[in-house]
């Protein structure tokens, strides 16, 4: 493969990329804890969008409320990191990009 075509290869593969992480901006997911207690809304980019926390749920305590707003949190980033791995590796073919 000549330099050029390499190239040209890699300015492709940099624009798919480019684009799929304009686009994981409007991917959503949701990560949720104490069956249903605590559910947060995050974007693909792990931008927190909300947290939802159910009424009844606020008789808990407040650390028991933190542990479960940082699990539905952790649940959330967990769905995200599995979200951009597989649109990231359909883009690369499984190249890693580190």
């Amino acid at each position: 493969m000549d330099m050029e075509s390499l190239m040209a290869n890699a300015k492709n593969l940099q624009s798919k990329i480019s684009a799929a992480q304009d686009s994981l901006a409007d991917m959503h997911v949701k990560g949720i804890a104490g069956n249903g207690d605590v559910v947060v809304d995050m974007t693909g980019k792990y931008d927190l969008v909300s947290v939802v926390i159910k009424p009844e749920s606020l008789k808990l305590g407040a650390d028991v409320l933190s542990k479960l707003v940082a699990d539905a949190y952790k649940d959330a980033k967990k769905k995200a990191d599995t979200l951009i791995d597989n649109m990231m590796g359909q883009i690369t073919g499984g190249l890693p990009l580190d």
